[in-house]
């Protein structure tokens, strides 16, 4: 029987009330994020250095791709199988935590043996083969933290992923400084996936129960991982998309030059929490209306959402970009030379947007295509990342001696040529974006792309906002940080709040209840 205090997905005008909620939730969420997530890098960039933090980027990428292997589909997948199962919701979840934790059993076990998957350019130190359980961690906190998306509680996941984890891990290095600079980041890393696990279990178990009654049935587990297969494709290569670059980095050049780079991806990764934390609540939204056979109301839902996402993605990348050397500054004098790399992340966030929230209905409707164009565009990334480091490696000499750079010595050329995977990403993304939205808008009979043209105003006039204010005669960080980032976010935002927004858009900054917020957009 199915869960009777688990509350039906919405539908109909709720709809938005629903994503609106969640949308709210998560962006206060992404300021937590940022809050937590600045002091790491500030500590990892001043006292580790750019060698220790490479190594960890490089290491802890690796883990969280198979972390991302091991929930098997299940981060989006779980939602479908609630939706649609007569078995007690409770089962359901903890046949799924048991499929992760047996796909845990077999990635780490390989990390273990061979650690060099991890450590390609560095010795390999006592603990260092110990980093592999966090994949436990990271595999059961994921599926954990989707059932309680099910029933829309998107609470849980910001206190588990950007309250608790990133504020444990800064806390943790800053810790463990002082008992080794060789393993401290390691150790806090550790540190922060036991407790995003625990942040993650708590809120379940209070929401779902204990599994009264379960017994697990290895068949049932079988099928769940073979039909997720799809899925777990399509999230493992949409999340390697964006770990790609620091892969590449890691095979092409030195930990300094990785590290300096990986400060800028953490910069720019923060706005994908916006389009990834939507996954958990657009999920249910969206396989109940398949369900009804409502593609309209799924064009709709997915060009609403791709707009919210669209929108604050610009406005957060025009903040972070323009005064971009202020932002690396603050890790660190030598992590400078990667706001260029920041730049090109911030833009490729932003053109993503429309293919992650394509995907977000592809893969219930057409789960085999959505892989095979996310396998091209990754293919094409690694293609395009060894091109454009091999073009700027070469143009660099050329145009240092007609005077368009200066002249800068070998480790310093690294640094601008790392930008290449960044140049690749963007493309690739760009590529996706498009093909999966003419796919989607095919399937469902109806426009999916949220693009409004006010966006392009609001990005013109900001931008040289921001542009002034970083012309201001003082050098220091704080203060371009201090009046640049809210000048522009301020500029940008009122441009699009009275010529952006329609009224259904305002329903993500409406607390109460408003019927309106089903008004067609």
């Amino acid at each position: 029987m199915t869960d009777p205090e688990a509350p039906a997905p919405p539908t109909g005008p709720g709809d938005i009330d629903a994503l609106a909620k969640g949308g709210r939730t998560n962006f206060f969420g992404f300021l937590l994020r940022l809050a937590a997530r600045l002091p790491f890098l500030f500590i990892a960039g001043r006292w580790y250095g750019a060698d220790a933090l490479g190594r960890f980027a490089y290491a802890t990428i690796i883990v969280e791709f198979a972390g991302q292997l091991a929930t098997m589909g299940l981060k989006r997948g779980l939602a479908q199988q609630l939706s649609l199962t007569h078995r007690e919701h409770a089962h359901v979840v903890w046949d799924g935590i048991l499929v992760g934790f047996l796909a845990s059993i077999v990635a780490s076990a390989v990390l273990i043996a061979v650690p060099q998957i991890m450590f390609p350019n560095s010795p390999i130190n006592g603990r260092d083969r110990m980093l592999a359980l966090s994949i436990f961690c990271w595999a059961g906190s994921d599926i954990a933290l989707a059932a309680m998306a099910y029933r829309q509680d998107i609470g849980a996941t910001v206190r588990a992923r950007s309250l608790i984890e990133p504020w444990v891990i800064s806390i943790a290095a800053f810790g463990f400084a002082f008992y080794s600079k060789r393993d401290g980041l390691i150790l806090a890393y550790g540190a922060s996936a036991i407790a995003a696990l625990v942040a993650s279990l708590w809120p379940l178990i209070r929401s779902y129960g204990w599994p009264k009654g379960w017994r697990p049935e290895p068949l049932r587990l079988q099928k769940i991982a073979m039909k997720n297969l799809p899925l777990a494709g399509a999230d493992a290569i949409e999340w390697g998309s964006r770990r790609l670059d620091i892969a590449m980095l890691g095979l092409f050049f030195t930990p300094a030059i990785v590290g300096i780079y990986y400060v800028a991806q953490q910069v720019a990764s923060l706005p994908q929490k916006l389009k990834t934390s939507f996954d958990p609540i657009l999920g249910p939204v969206i396989t109940q209306n398949l369900a009804d056979d409502n593609k309209a109301a799924v064009a709709k839902q997915v060009r609403q959402v791709g707009f919210w996402i669209i929108a604050a993605q610009v406005g957060i990348a025009l903040a972070l970009s323009i005064p971009g050397k202020a932002v690396m500054g603050l890790v660190g004098p030598s992590f400078v030379g990667g706001t260029g790399a920041l730049a090109v992340l911030l833009a490729a966030e932003a053109i993503a947007a429309t293919a992650v929230v394509s995907e977000a209905a592809l893969i219930y409707v057409a789960p085999k295509r959505n892989l095979l164009i996310s396998t091209a565009m990754i293919v094409l990334q690694v293609v395009f990342s060894v091109i454009f480091v091999w073009m700027l490696r070469a143009a660099l000499p050329h145009l240092a001696a007609e005077g368009w750079v200066a002249p800068r010595p070998a480790p310093k050329d690294d640094a601008i040529a790392a930008a290449g995977p960044a140049i690749a990403l963007m493309l690739g993304l760009g590529l996706a974006s498009i093909a999966k939205a003419w796919l989607l808008a095919r399937l469902l009979g109806a426009r999916v792309n949220g693009w409004r043209w006010p966006l392009v105003g609001a990005a013109l006039v900001a931008g040289v906002v921001g542009w002034a204010v970083t012309r201001l005669q003082h050098k220091l960080e704080w203060v371009e940080l201090a009046v640049g980032v809210p000048v522009i976010l301020g500029t940008y935002g009122a441009i699009i709040w009275y010529w952006g927004f329609k009224e259904q858009d305002r329903a993500l900054f409406r607390f109460k209840k408003d019927a309106r917020a089903g008004a067609t957009a």
